[in-house]
C-alpha cells in the first residue's frame, strides 16, 4: 500500500495540472489512467465523485469530454467545486443516485470517501480505520435519468460507479438509459463490507442479462493473507 501511494505521488508531481489540484486537497486517481487511455470518451458520468479524484484523471486523459459528477456530501463537494470552478465542461450534481427518488440516510465515515448509503460493517472499518462511521445525514437520491434531465448521452460514453457497496442500487436506477453507455467502470467487492451490498459475481450476472460483459479487472486490493477484497471492473456492451 505504501509503495502504491509513493508511485501515485510520483505520477502526480510530474504533472503541473495534477499538482495544482493536489495543492487544493485532491490527489488525482492516477491508478485509472492506464484503463482510460485506451478509449476516446466524449461523455463521462462519475457517480461517487468525492473530491474529484476520478474527474481529474478523466479530464487529463479526455480534455474535451463533458463530465457529470455526483456527490451528495457537502464537504468533498465544496473541494470539487474549487478544483473545477473554471471548467465549463464539468458539472457537479449534489445528490446520490439510486433506484427511486427519495430522501435517505447516508452513513458518513471519518474519511468521507468511505461513506455509503448502506450501513458499514466491522469488516470494512477493521481493514480501513478511516471507514469508521461518525454520523448519518439525510441526502437526496435520484435515478440517473431524472438527475440528468434533458441532457443527451452521446455514443462514446462511460458510466463510472464508486459508491461503497451501493453499486447495484445505482445500476438499477440507471436501467432505463444503461444502453446509452458503451462502457461501465465499477468498483466491486468480493466480500461484504457494507450491509446488504451486492458482490462482484451478482453485479456481473445482473449486467450480463442487460447486454454488458466483463472485459477487465483492475486495481485489485488484497488482504495481508492474499485474499482479493475489491477491484475496478470494466464492462462493455456485447456489440462493442
Amino acid at each position: 500500500m505504501f509503495w502504491l501511494r509513493l508511485i501515485k505521488l510520483g505520477q502526480i508531481i510530474s504533472d503541473p495540472f495534477l499538482v495544482s489540484a493536489l495543492m487544493k486537497g485532491v490527489a488525482a486517481g492516477t491508478e485509472h489512467r492506464l484503463v482510460l487511455q485506451g478509449f476516446n470518451f466524449d461523455f463521462i458520468v462519475d457517480v461517487g465523485a468525492n473530491r474529484g479524484q476520478f474527474a481529474l484523471i478523466s479530464r487529463k486523459v479526455f480534455p474535451r469530454a463533458k463530465i457529470h459528477s455526483f456527490e451528495p456530501l457537502e464537504e468533498p463537494a465544496h473541494i470539487f467545486k474549487r478544483i473545477f470552478s473554471n471548467d465549463p465542461n464539468v458539472t457537479l450534481h449534489a445528490c446520490a443516485l439510486g433506484r427511486e427518488k427519495k430522501t435517505a440516510a447516508i452513513h458518513v465515515t471519518k474519511d468521507d470517501d468511505s461513506s455509503s448509503m448502506l450501513p458499514i460493517m466491522e469488516t470494512q472499518s477493521n481493514m480501513f480505520p478511516g471507514a469508521t462511521e461518525k454520523e448519518t445525514r439525510q441526502v437526496t437520491v435520484l435515478p440517473l435519468s431524472q438527475a440528468l434531465g434533458d441532457i443527451s448521452i452521446p455514443p462514446a460514453s462511460l458510466l463510472k460507479i464508486d459508491v461503497q457497496g451501493f453499486e447495484l442500487d445505482v445500476l438499477q436506477g440507471c436501467e432505463d438509459i444503461l444502453d446509452k453507455f458503451s462502457y461501465l467502470y465499477i468498483e466491486c467487492s468480493f466480500i461484504e463490507l457494507y450491509e446488504g451490498q451486492a458482490l462482484a459475481h451478482q453485479i456481473i450476472a445482473w449486467l450480463e442479462q442487460r447486454n454488458f460483459i466483463l472485459s477487465g479487472i483492475h486495481n485489485l486490493y488484497y488482504k495481508k493473507n492474499g485474499r482479493a477484497i475489491q477491484g475496478d471492473f470494466l464492462f462493455s456492451q456485447k456489440n462493442n
